[in-house]
């Protein structure tokens, strides 16, 4: 006859810990925990105990949750062990497809947060308890990548994510990644805004024209003159354009392949295209009009590929527009500059900036203090040269006439073999693009009755607004500094 228990599987283990006695999956465990032996004590141990047999024989129990720090814990079979860093990433990403199924979440934010946790933080934590990680275990894998300021920061957004996916199971538990920090983005860590010139532009736009045909060409050509974003742009349909009004709509977008009925801000708007755009638009539309009465057409997209197809992505005309500019002598954009480029020019042509900001979809103080230090110094010859570009009217004279006439600039010549040479409304025919400067220049911007100095001031008045009220936006001391801020 075997001998009965006395302390009903639970018992004191020296001075400051409890020891349980019970077995799972055929194996005999005998795990503690650090708590001191007092009548009190010993009988809260023998209610988990009761609880813990209770999941053995529910099939629910997880031995890591409930004794996390248990010594011969990698000993032990899989079937025993808690659910692993792994399986929970598996479970929020499986989570994140549902949402994507439901139209909650965007694609491409599952996509990142797939790449990121399957190559960053998978093959370290993959096979480790969940609730075992401690905190200098996910700054030491973080600090070991070579990353940007950016890129970390990326990284750690979806482990937190991840990590607090996992953590809602265990409300009683200390999340280790809700203390991780990401880096501090200053100003010198945003990119430069460095728009083509009016003359590099058309310089790029000839060529691309010449290298890939009118589709193409349009397509980048369009981009320069209203700003949208490639994946605003490729979303396009023919009835997006109110040709009686000279107005887009900028409804949806198409990222990674995936139509989406929205923009990247979730913010409808529409652009008053100016004379150059609406040129563009309706040459386009002719060739379109041509191929539809071809066949090659039978989708309700504005811009297309050579075949005829909807533009698939953003990475399509990405290719041809590094091949062509990479062998001009223009110095080398992303593609993307050409949106920084529209804003640019609409502010040195003196439009309204509360109108350029709506309709680009920034902030106006984003806008102003982001690309107004780049066409503050405009001089009034590239602002005549511009306002040609785009199709406005140039005024006859210049309110504040230069003091000093400045040598005239040679013209600008670009040889272009002239073969596939296309015919472009404001280029020319021929296999050369010739455009000379304004030989007048003064010091004064925003010269025109277009754009006046006073525009200019209030530029400046509206960037100074963001430096009141010292550090961090307050107006008393700061505690982080010791130091009094203004």
């Amino acid at each position: 006859m075997g001998r009965i228990s006395i302390s009903g599987g639970v018992r004191p283990k020296g001075l400051g810990r409890i020891q349980f006695d019970f077995v799972m999956d055929g194996i005999r465990l005998r795990p503690s925990l650090s708590c001191a032996p007092t009548p009190g004590n010993l009988q809260k141990a023998r209610k988990l105990l009761a609880r813990v047999k209770a999941q053995i024989d529910a099939g629910t129990f997880c031995f890591v949750d409930t004794f996390p720090n248990f010594r011969a814990l990698k000993k032990l079979p899989p079937g025993i062990t808690a659910r692993s860093c792994g399986e929970v990433f598996d479970d929020f990403l499986n989570h994140e497809a549902a949402r994507v199924a439901r139209g909650d979440l965007a694609p491409i934010t599952l996509r990142s947060h797939r790449q990121i946790l399957n190559h960053a933080w998978r093959p370290q934590l993959g096979a480790l308890p969940f609730l075992g990680v401690p905190h200098s275990r996910l700054i030491k894998i973080a600090d070991s990548h070579q990353w940007n300021k950016k890129t970390y920061n990326n990284a750690v957004s979806a482990l937190r994510r991840a990590f607090a996916f996992g953590y809602l199971d265990y409300p009683g538990h200390h999340n280790p990644a809700d203390d991780l920090r990401g880096a501090r983005m200053g100003k010198k860590d945003r990119p430069r805004i460095d728009p083509f010139s009016i003359q590099d532009a058309e310089v790029l736009i000839k060529a691309l024209h010449l290298d890939w045909g009118h589709a193409h060409g349009n397509y980048d050509e369009f981009r320069f003159f209203t700003g949208l974003r490639p994946s605003e742009e490729i979303a396009l349909v023919v009835t997006d354009y109110d040709r009686a009004q000279g107005v887009l709509s900028v409804t949806k977008a198409r990222v990674d392949g995936i139509d989406k009925d929205c923009t990247k801000t979730g913010d409808d708007r529409r652009i008053k295209l100016c004379p150059r755009a609406i040129a563009i638009l309706e040459r386009h539309l002719k060739l379109r009009d041509r191929l539809v009465a071809e066949g090659q057409i039978q989708h309700p997209y504005l811009f297309f590929t050579d075949t005829g197809a909807p533009i698939p992505n953003v990475r399509y005309p990405y290719q041809r527009w590094e091949r062509t500019l990479k062998r001009l002598r223009v110095r080398y954009r992303h593609p993307y500059v050409a949106r920084h480029t529209s804003v640019s020019w609409n502010l040195m042509a003196g439009r309204n900036p509360l109108l350029i900001a709506k309709e680009h979809g920034h902030r106006i103080l984003t806008m102003l203090t982001v690309y107004s230090a780049w066409t503050e110094g405009a001089a009034e010859a590239d602002v005549t040269a511009l306002r040609e570009a785009m199709g406005y009217a140039v005024p006859e004279g210049i309110r504040h006439p230069a003091v000093t006439q400045p040598a005239p600039v040679p013209a600008l010549t670009v040889e272009i073999p002239s073969s596939r040479t296309p015919e472009i409304p404001g280029i020319g025919a021929t296999g050369k693009l010739k455009r000379t400067r304004a030989a007048t220049e003064i010091d004064d911007p925003f010269g025109t009755e277009f754009g006046t100095p006073e525009m200019a001031e209030l530029l400046k008045c509206l960037i100074c607004c963001k430096k009141f009220g010292g550090a961090d936006g307050t107006r008393t001391r700061d505690p982080r500094r010791d130091r009094p801020v203004f």
